[in-house]
């Protein structure tokens, strides 16, 4: 059984919500997998973040504002620094810039402009045109994780976003090792990732709202088989491909 963190304020209302619980089974059916996923508050990642060691992949939920932002960025520098599979999207990609530009570059008041932390330095803005509910291409560079998993040079995707990374800290990050491997018609930032991990790919796209049973999303499948390799098991030792989704209390 693999065992998939999903850490986010779980809301059953929420579509994205339902559509990450809804692709990771998508993911179990197509590779043959028993996933079991469980949702994680973020205001019950503690520090250090020891209720995430038992999982063998993290995916950082849509919807913010989170009730913890601290908590998310927690789970994902605990995913970066700990070789952990890791898939964030949408609020989850922008909450990883705002964990890099503190870690990696070294700004240590980075923030995301929703909070509105008086004195902050904002990594994520507001868009000029929110995305939310709107489809629109990504390009998709060669030789990327993500050219790996999609086998395609553009894909159509679902958005559900007002907020974005700022292009000029996405270019700091980019000198840093942070590698852009999806972009807009006007190139920019849709994709990140780093290419020195097992799977570290974040998404300002929502890819669960583009997954079926018929044809699961190419970027969870990539992330669950990752969480795969270095799955612990259990004591079960089933390889059934099934779903048993388990939800934060509250």
């Amino acid at each position: 059984m693999i065992h998939i963190g999903i850490v986010g304020d779980h809301d059953p209302a929420q579509e994205t919500h339902v559509a990450t619980e809804d692709a990771l089974g998508h993911a179990a059916v197509d590779l043959g997998l028993g996933v079991e996923p469980a949702w994680v508050a973020t205001d019950e990642v503690g520090d250090p973040p020891d209720e995430l060691v038992a999982f063998d992949g993290l995916l950082i939920a849509p919807g913010s504002p989170y009730r913890d932002p601290e908590g998310a960025l927690r789970a994902i520098e605990h995913a970066r620094t700990r070789d952990v599979p890791l898939l964030a999207t949408c609020a989850g990609m922008q909450h990883v810039v705002v964990e890099l530009a503190r870690h990696v570059l070294g700004v240590a008041d980075a923030h995301h402009a929703e909070y509105e932390p008086e004195g902050a330095t904002p990594v994520v803005t507001p868009l000029a045109c929110s995305l939310a509910g709107r489809t629109q291409e990504v390009e998709v560079r060669p030789g990327t994780r993500a050219a790996a998993a999609y086998g395609t040079a553009s894909a159509a995707e679902r958005y559900a976003c007002r907020f974005g990374p700022d292009p000029a800290v996405v270019g700091e990050l980019a000198r840093a090792g942070v590698v852009v491997s999806g972009t807009d018609a006007e190139g920019a930032p849709q994709i990140l990732e780093l290419p020195d991990r097992r799977f570290f790919v974040a998404t300002l796209f929502v890819p669960q709202l583009r997954s079926t049973l018929v044809h699961p999303h190419p970027l969870v499948s990539a992330f669950v088989a990752a969480a795969a390799e270095g799955a612990r098991g259990d004591d079960e030792g089933t390889s059934e491909p099934t779903v048993v989704v388990r939800r934060a209390s509250g």
